[in-house]
């Protein structure tokens, strides 16, 4: 793809990466916000505020720059990429604004050691992955608008149900406005909410917390202390209010198995029940040996409990474990605590043969994480939906 020199030159730049890149990428999004305050309806504030996004895009320059004679190693990480800047609608145009501040805040940082020849480089390395991503996005962009129910862009939706789950969590039953089909989704994957709230204009993803087939979408939204958009949503976000909505998205799926008799494990943590009880709501019925781990503070906030009691009634092959680590007086939960090696490793078959599926708070994933690889499930039956580099991820 690239030429012997240009190869030279960002291979070169990986040392210079590792001490500056987080400092490149804080800045790169400063002077970004600063050019093209259109484009911040794209990022997640509190991802902004904790410094999450500046440490996952460093990681991802470092590990490009450090591939950059061998990118088919890095051939997996691109699909959750593609389906990301799918979901919040990244369009071409968008390319060219993120490349000219990119090589802004490479020069601003890094100074004189910015040699023209290396900005070339990178210039001409930026490039290559943009056309990458454009052809990718646009696939998927086709994809949508020619399946059946499918669309392109936005669409009109309108609450048709709100339904309470627990005391921090809302779902919403979204049904299209013009009465049409729905685009079918595989569990797991999620829907952006294209928003203007006071007159700033923000886009978020949620998962999808029902089974396909339904004449509605249903997102279910935990309140989050501060949270633009949840707060809106729980306070304002009334059964008519008419919302726009891109089509699903997400690579973390819930996977066809060529073993029906193969265990799946869904271990959740807080909200990241919501892509689980799609993914429990398609695979009871089928008769596929099913463990669900749920983790919450108490019953309180633990939302889906009595959905996920039916399923695991009507079908013998569901088998649910609750832990509470601050149970009220009144909670049932099967643990107190939290999910730990051993209790997980007490669900699992002595042979580890399951495909685990685990999704929550980044402590509770980082722990969940290093059990499932201490216990000896294999990483490739890891699935997990994780924002930040995968090093904190790894940390556990």
């Amino acid at each position: 793809m690239f030429s012997a020199h240009t190869i030279s030159i960002i291979q070169a730049t990986v040392p210079v990466l590792q001490q500056h890149g987080e400092a490149i990428t804080r800045h790169f999004y400063r002077v970004m916000f600063e050019r093209h305050p259109e484009v911040k309806a794209f990022f997640n504030e509190a991802h902004q505020a904790s410094g999450t996004q500046a440490r996952a895009l460093a990681g991802a320059v470092l590990a490009y720059a450090a591939h950059i004679d061998r990118l088919d190693e890095l051939a997996g990480a691109l699909p959750r990429i593609i389906q990301k800047h799918a979901a919040l609608g990244v369009l071409p145009e968008h390319y060219p604004i993120v490349g000219s501040c990119l090589l802004q805040a490479i020069k601003d940082v890094l100074g004189d050691a910015a040699t023209d020849e290396v900005i070339a480089a990178w210039g001409e390395a930026y490039q290559a992955l943009a056309d990458l991503l454009i052809g990718a996005e646009e696939k998927v962009y086709a994809d949508h608008a020619a399946r059946a129910g499918g669309w392109r862009g936005e669409r009109a939706f309108r609450i048709a149900r709100r339904e309470v789950e627990s005391e921090l969590i809302t779902s919403f039953y979204l049904e299209p406005v013009d009465q049409g089909p729905l685009l079918a989704f595989v569990p797991g994957q999620y829907l952006t909410l294209v928003l203007n709230i006071d007159g700033q204009p923000l886009r978020r993803n949620y998962s999808l917390s029902d089974a396909p087939g339904k004449p509605w979408y249903r997102i279910s939204v935990k309140r989050e202390a501060g949270g633009r958009v949840s707060n809106w949503l729980h306070d304002n976000a009334q059964v008519g209010a008419e919302l726009r909505v891109l089509p699903p998205c997400g690579d973390f799926v819930l996977e066809a198995t060529t073993d029906p008799q193969r265990p799946l494990v869904l271990v959740t943590g807080g909200v990241g029940i919501t892509p689980a009880i799609s993914m429990l709501e398609v695979t009871a019925p089928s008769g596929r040996p099913v463990r669900f781990i749920h983790a919450a503070r108490h019953g309180g906030v633990h939302a889906f409990r009595r959905r996920v009691d039916e399923l695991a009634a009507r079908h013998a092959n569901v088998d649910v474990h609750y832990v509470y680590d601050q149970p009220r007086h009144d909670d049932a939960p099967h643990a107190v605590g939290v999910v730990t090696t051993d209790l997980l490793a007490s669900h699992l078959p002595p042979d580890r043969d399951v495909d685990l599926y685990f999704l929550g708070p980044k402590p509770f994933m980082q722990a969940v994480y290093g059990s499932g690889l201490a216990l000896g499930v294999p990483p490739n039956r890891l699935r997990y939906e994780f924002f930040g580099p995968l090093e904190a991820l790894q940390a556990a």
